[in-house]
């Protein structure tokens, strides 16, 4: 929550675009990325430029055309967002920060309880005819369906994003078949009233056996907007999202784009969060 005192923490006036990576941040994850392969022309291309570029198209939703001159071309930026989602760079710098934030928030690295919840996402125009954006009648909310389980120290680092035809179940059960290994010490899962019964209960059996699901359920006599606990976590994290526009909508023909996208907005919450300039 910004306050008068720590406004000056969240001040980004000084770089070229509010989305771009301070030296501080870059710090971080310069480690991570790898080095230029071996052989043929050296590296010519500014990569923390190249990376300011994604983050630039993740924060403003622009099309991949309208990115600015001195970023590098769009066809750079996108081959370098296909290759560090193929070889696993992604994955490995949110793993990393996600690390540290659980080490600055004074908690064990691998956690023992997490969230997990749905949102909905409205589709936009495909060029994909193996992607169909048709209306399915008789429902409010036409698209995909994102689902997030976040853990209590901070944002989520497993996801899934798939078309709204898949049941409900198949969903759940390939969210939480990307736990599996991950977090071994992982024995609580909360969820809300939508998660219950028997098919949800045997699709975390068979991910995860061990795992006690514990349904929090809003109480019935309550009126208005009321804060469920352990719930909110999720919700809060899926609003964080919110302040990256890309995520507004899906827009990508690939779904493993939109979960790199997804993964690149939990990875700047996380850089912000380690890096808030005194």
């Amino acid at each position: 929550m910004w306050t008068t005192e720590n406004r000056p923490q969240y001040d980004r006036r000084g770089l070229r675009y509010p989305s771009d990576l301070t030296d501080a941040e870059w710090d971080f994850v310069k480690p991570l990325i790898p080095p230029a392969r071996r052989g043929g022309r050296k590296r010519e291309i500014v990569v923390r430029d190249v990376l300011n570029g994604i983050l630039y198209v993740l924060s403003t939703a622009c099309q991949w055309r309208a990115l600015p001159k001195d970023l590098p071309p769009r066809s750079t930026v996108h081959g370098y967002l296909q290759r560090w989602d193929y070889d696993g760079t992604l994955m490995n710098i949110h793993d990393a920060l996600y690390v540290a934030c659980r080490e600055l928030a004074e908690r064990e690295v691998s956690p023992t309880a997490c969230v997990i919840d749905s949102q909905s996402v409205k589709s936009a125009e495909k060029g994909d005819l193996n992607r169909s954006t048709g209306i399915r009648c008789g429902q409010e909310n036409q698209g995909q369906e994102a689902t997030s389980p976040g853990r209590h120290a901070g944002p989520d680092a497993a996801r899934d994003r798939a078309p709204r035809r898949y049941p409900g179940p198949r969903r759940w059960g390939l969210v939480l078949n990307t736990l599996f290994g991950r977090f071994p010490f992982l024995t609580k899962l909360f969820a809300d009233g939508g998660y219950q019964g028997p098919v949800f209960a045997r699709a975390a059996a068979h991910a995860m056996p061990g795992l006690s699901v514990e349904i929090v359920k809003r109480s019935d006599t309550a009126r208005g907007f009321e804060v469920l606990p352990k719930r909110w976590v999720v919700e809060r994290s899926l609003g964080w999202f919110g302040r990256c526009r890309r995520l507004a909508k899906d827009f990508e023909n690939l779904n493993r784009i939109a979960l790199a996208f997804l993964r690149l907005a939990s990875i700047r919450l996380m850089l912000r969060r380690l890096c808030k300039q005194a």
